[in-house]
């Protein structure tokens, strides 16, 4: 196996550096999280971190990167309150990467792909229409992470959406079934298969020897 060091690390080129260091940790989650500013702007963007952080209360949370620059989904999040996750699938994967595009505030992501907004129960963010798991989102707080100036964003989940083929008899969500994809560093995108699942592990019975 090929071995590195963090002065190997530190030594590789800045774009080396990136691609190995966003791919080393592992497939990451594919969505886009959809917003809107308070005069009506709407906004899509394609996140990679977003991650479980409880069941009771349901709650999601992501990371931001440095807010250095404008960042239109954070903005429009803290301004109103609510935003959508939706999963990203192997038909939308091309336009959801395109959102990663730095537009103006002013220009809408929806308008420049194939992407539709969808507006439903009520609810002030836009979702994505395409995607076969929609989640309504609320921000309940962040956390400052000092190591590199990122942010996780804290947020409940109010109510969601799924396709009906993918929500299996005990709750379990079979992304498979909805070709729902998976990020392999930045810009590489997969579609796994799901191959089997395991029951509830208890330890084994350690029998006495004498």
């Amino acid at each position: 196996m090929a071995f590195f060091n963090r002065e190997d690390i530190d030594n590789f080129d800045k774009i080396h550096r990136i691609n190995l260091m966003n791919s080393l940790s592992g497939y990451k989650s594919a969505n886009l999280l959809g917003s809107i500013s308070p005069e009506g702007q709407e906004n899509v963007a394609v996140f990679s971190s977003v991650v479980h952080l409880g069941s009771t209360p349901p709650v999601l949370g992501f990371i931001l990167r440095p807010t250095t620059v404008p960042r239109n989904t954070y903005e429009n999040l803290k301004e109103t309150g609510f935003y959508t996750i939706n999963h990203i699938t192997q038909t939308i994967a091309e336009d959801a990467h395109h959102t990663s595009a730095k537009y103006d505030k002013g220009i809408s992501e929806f308008e420049m792909t194939s992407l539709t907004p969808e507006y439903k129960n009520g609810f002030l963010a836009p979702f994505v229409q395409e995607s076969p798991v929609q989640i309504g989102m609320k921000y309940l707080e962040e956390y400052y992470i000092k190591a590199n100036d990122t942010i996780m964003v804290v947020g409940e989940i109010q109510f969601f959406y799924v396709k009906d083929e993918m929500l299996q008899e005990d709750g379990f969500l079979n992304l498979s079934k909805g070709r729902v994809a998976t990020i392999n560093g930045l810009d590489g995108y997969a579609i796994p298969n799901l191959f089997t699942r395991y029951e509830y592990q208890r330890p084994k019975k350690i029998e006495n020897s004498i």
